[in-house]
């Protein structure tokens, strides 16, 4: 598949990397000298068990929504006197203060990327930075300059959004081109009607195995003489959950370190903010049969 220009630009970057390596390492330490409190905030900020969604991209909208509604009212009020220059100033004002919660779940989710899309989600937060830096330059001049400084005020807003217009199409390469914060198993097909995964002696006490459930990978584990079955395939970004380490009935992935319960699927921490798809399994015959506890389409 030909790559697009705007990845074979950013794949140019090589700066990022380095930029990549401070910002992510800042995100790290500051969750880790929280402790505990630090995991409990990092999941709110990712949404897990929160929206059972990324909580970021429902949060970016507030600030676009108020910056676009303040360059609208901006040449309203400069054309006609249908709006006060005010109304712009206030716009401004909540897109500011929206953009600072969305800076935080942005960051929390891009402590989490790797490669390429780490590459592009740098790109995407140091244009969103920059349109910060515009939008505060615009309202203070507009709250401590005079009035002469006014239409410098309304072009620095208006250049912010089309920073606006830059750095949205990136964080949309990222969920939609990318894959970021996607869940893994939105497209898995399972099997509707049991499937036979192999027998009974095969899946001893309290260890963890791989199955394929008519081309859907599972994930068996015995706890207390009962089989459990979740979807193998880590919801966050297709880490295989077979490869982490069990504690009691909880499963944490090998790559990000997101915690699932092995009996209902649950997220219990992030960065995943999706439950695992579940398995109805029976043993019947010596032989264990799995099928979807619910029809993934």
């Amino acid at each position: 598949m030909t790559e697009s220009l705007v990845d074979r630009v950013i794949r140019r970057q090589r700066w990022l990397e380095k930029a990549a390596d401070v910002l992510q390492g800042g995100v790290g330490a500051v969750y880790g000298a929280l402790g505990r409190p630090g995991r409990a905030l990092k999941n709110v900020m990712h949404g897990t068990g929160v929206l059972g969604h990324p909580l970021h991209p429902a949060i970016s909208d507030l600030p676009i929504g108020a910056w676009a509604a303040g360059v609208v009212a901006d040449y309203v009020a400069h054309f006609s006197s249908a709006l006060p220059t005010q109304a712009a100033d206030v716009a401004l004002a909540l897109g500011l203060s929206a953009a600072v919660l969305a800076a935080l779940t942005g960051l929390t989710d891009y402590h989490e990327t790797i490669g390429h899309e780490r590459r592009v989600a740098t790109a995407h937060g140091l244009t969103m930075v920059a349109v910060v830096a515009l939008e505060a330059a615009s309202l203070a001049l507009r709250w401590f300059g005079s009035s002469t400084l006014h239409p410098l005020a309304v072009g620095l807003s208006t250049v912010g959004f089309a920073g606006v217009m830059a750095g949205g199409y990136l964080g949309g390469h990222l969920v939609f081109g990318l894959g970021t914060m996607v869940n893994r198993n939105a497209f898995a097909e399972g099997p509707e009607d049991y499937v036979a995964v192999g027998m009974g002696a095969d899946f001893p006490e309290g260890e963890m195995h791989r199955v394929n459930a008519a081309g859907m990978p599972a994930l068996l584990v015995r706890r207390a003489g009962t089989l459990h079955a979740i979807a193998a395939v880590c919801s966050h970004a297709g880490g295989p959950l077979d490869e982490g380490t069990l504690e009691g009935t909880r499963v944490t992935c090998p790559w990000h370190g997101s915690i699932f319960s092995v009996e209902s699927g649950r997220v219990f921490q992030g960065p995943a903010t999706f439950d695992q798809p579940t398995f109805a399994v029976r043993e019947r015959e010596g032989r264990v049969e799995l099928k979807l506890a619910a029809p993934s389409h």
